[in-house]
């Protein structure tokens, strides 16, 4: 596993020769990438140089052991040598974990994309839970979040709403949010008190900089319109609404929830080159593994990630088999025991793919 070890520590020793040049030369893109790079590198070959001395600490104890005659040196040099055999496992289990392919999204902002799926007024109204949910869990972990774009429900609660979340973990503590949340409560529109069934999904993607996705304007299909929906005078009487396809994909995007078509237009841009990139991550991904990974599926109640009984006070994450008996905390944004295990879970699953 440590075979290419020494070809990281060349790498890294080049690549911050070439640093001041690359960073003098304007070349953002390039910049961007050589930083991210030396990020990912120093951490493993500082380890790596690390477990060299220990090695050579070990080796010099042994060949001194060797030569030593005087046992009361003997028993000193027996526990030096314990003591560096623990410290050569100790940064050999922390380099297997650094040998871990790094998330290439790790650092950026999160695109949150919440939708009302099965169970007409009563998942909407879901989803706008959902959305105080991650306002909590934003806020206990000092995010800054903003509101991209929003079709609220009639009734309540949100048709789809598309949030950005800036944060320098957030990426790496929401990225397991993705897929069908489904709740079991009796919805305010129930008169028999009956538990209905109901799922809203949330789509994570990573958010895109202009450096990351090239649009080409030959490639954009830009269409305005007037806003509908809840708003002020000027939202619903002008053509501020814009709807933006991506021809070669036909991703679609819509934008309405600012009065300038300019700002709704540099909003509804953000969000395809999210999911522009998001979309060629999972076309790299394709060529690794013969499973597309799909994020929310059809939204159905059976396709579930996680399950939040109201009745019982319980949450349930399906992938993991966690359950919690802890409903007000977690819908009020308490979701790191939750993240936590899927965080630890993942990591492990590396470590043993890593190992075979």
């Amino acid at each position: 596993m440590f075979e290419h070890l020494a070809d990281f520590e060349t790498e890294l020793e080049n690549l911050e020769a070439r640093l001041p040049e690359i960073y003098s030369s304007g070349d953002q893109r390039a910049a961007r990438h050589a930083g991210r790079r030396r990020a990912e590198l120093k951490p493993v070959v500082d380890t790596y140089r690390e477990y060299r001395t220990a090695q050579d600490d070990l080796r010099d104890a042994q060949e001194m052991l060797n030569g030593e005659a005087d046992e009361e040196m003997q028993a000193f040099l027996r526990g030096e040598i314990q003591d560096r055999e623990a410290a050569l496992r100790t940064l050999d289990g922390r380099l297997r974990e650094l040998l871990v392919p790094r998330d290439p999204n790790d650092g950026r902002n999160v695109i949150l994309e919440i939708r009302g799926a099965e169970g007409g007024d009563e998942a909407n109204l879901w989803a706008g839970d959902l959305v105080h949910m991650y306002e909590g869990f934003a806020k206990n972990h000092g995010w800054k979040l903003e509101v991209l774009s929003s079709q609220p429900s009639d009734i309540g609660g949100f048709r789809e709403i598309t949030l950005v979340v800036k944060g320098p973990d957030a990426w790496t503590r929401l990225k397991h949010e993705a897929g069908p949340h489904r709740v079991q409560r009796v919805p305010v529109t129930e008169s028999q008190g009956r538990v209905h069934t109901s799922a809203a999904t949330v789509a994570v993607l990573p958010e895109a900089e202009e450096v990351d996705v090239e649009l080409n304007d030959d490639d954009l299909e830009i269409d305005v319109y007037r806003s509908s929906g809840p708003g002020g005078q000027s939202v619903n009487t002008t053509d501020s609404a814009v709807r933006i396809t991506h021809k070669p994909t036909r991703i679609v995007v819509t934008c309405q929830d600012e009065k300038s078509q300019l700002q709704n237009k540099e909003k509804a841009l953000r969000i395809l080159r999210s999911r522009l990139l998001q979309a060629e991550r999972e076309r790299q991904a394709e060529e690794l593994s013969s499973a597309r990974r799909d994020q929310v599926k059809s939204g159905g109640r059976s396709e579930k990630i996680r399950t939040y009984n109201f009745k019982e006070k319980r949450v349930t994450d399906h992938r993991i088999g966690l359950t919690l008996h802890a409903l007000d905390q977690v819908l009020a944004g308490q979701l790191d025991p939750i993240v936590d295990e899927l965080i630890a879970a993942e990591r492990a699953e590396q470590l043993a793919s890593a190992s075979t």
